[in-house]
C-alpha cells in the first residue's frame, strides 16, 4: 500500500503540520482524527488496516491532516474567545492549505470522514462547505461545542455548533449542495453520541436533506465499532 509522509509550516496556523496519505487513486478522503488526536491515529488504531481492501483497489485515498484541538476547544489555558478563534484558524488551514494539497494529488469528488470529535469537525466542515463536499461519513459525532466555552457564546460559536446553526438554515445556498451530498450518520445502540447523532438526523428530516441514520445495535461509543462500521460506508 502506497504511504506518504508530508508537512509544512502552515501560513493559517503559524506553525508546523504533519499528515499522512495512504493509497494511489480512487475518491480521495479527507480524514478528521478524534480529540486532540494526531495524523497518525487512523493507522495507529487499525481503520487504516480495514480499509486496505479499498485502498489497494484504488477505490479511495487517506488523507489525514493533524488537529489542533488541543489549542482550541480542549485549551483551557485561554479564553474562550481565542478558542474559537483558533478553531477558525484551523478552518483555514483546511479550506486554503490541506484542500489545494489533496488537490495537488488527487481531483476527485471529496469524501469527508471523522469519528468522535473527528465527526464534529466532518460535519462542521461539510455542513459550513457544503459545495466542497460529496460524502460525509460521521461516526459516533457530538455535535455542540457550547460546553467548551465557558458559558461565552458569540456569532463564531453559534456558526460552528452544527445543533445551534443548522435548525435555523434556510439558504438554500447551503441547502441546495446539502441535499446533493451523500450523508451518513453513524452511532453506536449505547453510543454516548446517539442522542446528538438523532438530534442532526432529526435537523436534516426538517430541512428535507437525504441521509442515512446507522444505529448499531449492541455498540458503544469506541474503536471496534468505529472499524467494522467504516469498510461498509467509505
Amino acid at each position: 500500500m502506497n504511504r506518504q509522509y508530508h508537512h509544512w509550516v502552515s501560513a493559517s496556523l503559524g506553525r508546523s503540520m504533519e499528515t499522512l496519505v495512504f493509497g494511489h487513486g480512487g475518491a480521495p478522503v479527507l480524514v478528521f482524527p478524534t480529540t486532540m488526536g494526531r495524523f497518525y491515529q487512523y493507522e495507529d488504531f487499525g481503520m487504516v488496516t480495514e480499509l486496505e481492501p479499498k485502498l489497494d483497489g484504488g477505490l479511495i485515498q487517506l488523507f489525514c491532516p493533524d488537529s489542533v484541538d488541543a489549542e482550541s476547544w480542549y485549551n483551557r489555558a485561554v479564553p474562550p474567545r481565542q478558542r474559537v478563534l483558533r478553531h477558525l484558524d484551523y478552518e483555514r488551514y483546511i479550506v486554503n492549505e490541506y484542500l489545494p494539497f489533496i488537490r495537488t494529488i488527487n481531483t476527485g469528488p471529496l469524501l469527508v470522514t471523522g469519528t468522535s470529535f473527528g465527526a464534529y469537525h466532518a460535519v462542521n466542515f461539510a455542513f459550513r462547505h457544503p459545495a466542497l463536499v460529496t460524502k460525509l461519513v460521521a461516526l459516533s459525532g457530538r455535535y455542540d461545542v457550547k460546553g467548551f466555552m465557558n458559558g461565552y457564546y458569540d456569532d463564531d460559536v453559534y456558526f460552528n455548533c452544527p445543533t445551534d446553526f443548522l435548525p435555523n438554515l434556510t439558504d438554500e445556498a447551503y441547502l441546495t449542495p446539502m441535499r446533493q451530498m451523500e450523508i451518513v450518520l453513524l452511532s453506536g445502540e449505547h453510543d454516548i453520541a446517539l442522542g446528538s447523532t438523532r438530534l442532526i438526523s432529526e435537523t436534516l428530516k426538517a430541512k428535507n436533506v437525504a441521509h442515512e441514520l446507522a444505529i448499531w445495535w449492541g455498540y458503544t461509543h469506541d474503536w471496534p465499532l468505529w472499524r467494522e462500521a467504516i469498510p461498509h460506508y467509505l
